[in-house]
């Protein structure tokens, strides 16, 4: 008979050994770490008070620094069993890597080019374990906030579980996906929560996706005026303006070509004519 490996078995992310190793990992270790690198501010803790496990954590993503953001801002009772979906080919490719995060983030392993991965995160739902996905399923390389897979939506809405969505204001400026060192100049960092979300009748998981992306979208928008950081407007502004520079640049190179190769011609002729 073949044994099923611990990384796929829903009780394992519940295991109340390494529930107390995690939790010296994550909040005593990690947490303290990132809020002494960075001024860290929680908004709309109190909206959870009527959460139960299990539910789903939905998030921007764009930063180094977002899972531990997520699981420092939540209650504890609440993030104790939280597992993360980790991208397998990335994050479980090293032994030593694989261990860590699974230690840190209760991580458990996503194959990001198949589709094995969402019987395991059915499993764990069913089992009561609660997940953080993130909805775009990769770090944004820009700050501006991607497309919303549905898998999360279909998962809420075929479990009944709530989601809980989390905007992260100032994460990508802090630490972006380019950057290999952490942030020395204790950057501001806002963690929004806002209230759980179920699917509405009828609600199908792409117009469910979708409407999880604006109220993220809301949560950011909101907080970054209010504290002077920047919006999702202005990172897809950012966006634009660059490339309509490389277009622009394009042009002219193509513009400089076509003039070199029409001054060159008269030459060639010249040559030819002697």
């Amino acid at each position: 008979m073949t044994k099923t490996p611990a990384s796929e078995n829903p009780e394992t992310y519940r295991s109340p050994l390494k529930t107390g190793v995690r939790f010296v990992a994550q909040d005593v270790m990690l947490k303290t770490f990132v809020w002494s690198i960075c001024n860290v501010q929680v908004h709309g803790r109190e909206l959870l008070d009527n959460v139960e496990e299990p539910f789903i954590v939905i998030s921007n993503h764009s930063s180094h620094l977002d899972a531990a953001l997520i699981l420092g801002a939540l209650p504890h009772r609440l993030s104790r069993h939280v597992a993360t979906g980790a991208a397998k080919d990335y994050f479980f490719d090293k032994k030593l890597k694989g261990g860590l995060t699974s230690l840190f983030f209760n991580a458990y392993p996503i194959e990001r080019r198949g589709h094995n991965h969402k019987g395991l995160t059915g499993r764990l739902l069913d089992a009561g374990v609660p997940l953080l996905i993130f909805p775009e399923g990769t770090r944004s390389r820009t700050g501006a906030l991607g497309t919303f897979k549905p898998g999360v939506a279909g998962l809420s809405i075929s479990r009944g579980v709530p989601c809980i969505p989390m905007a992260l204001v100032g994460a990508f400026d802090a630490w972006p996906y380019n950057r290999s060192v952490p942030p020395t100049n204790h950057p501001e960092i806002h963690v929004v929560i806002g209230h759980p979300l179920t699917a509405i009748a009828g609600e199908t998981a792409t117009a469910y996706a979708e409407r999880m992306r604006v109220t993220i979208a809301e949560l950011f928008n909101t907080t970054a005026r209010a504290y002077g950081k920047s919006t999702l407007d202005d990172y897809a502004r950012a966006v634009a303006l660059k490339a309509a520079e490389q277009t622009a640049e394009a042009e002219e190179a193509a513009h400089q070509a076509e003039a070199a190769a029409q001054q060159a011609a008269p030459e060639e002729d010249k040559t030819t004519n002697d």
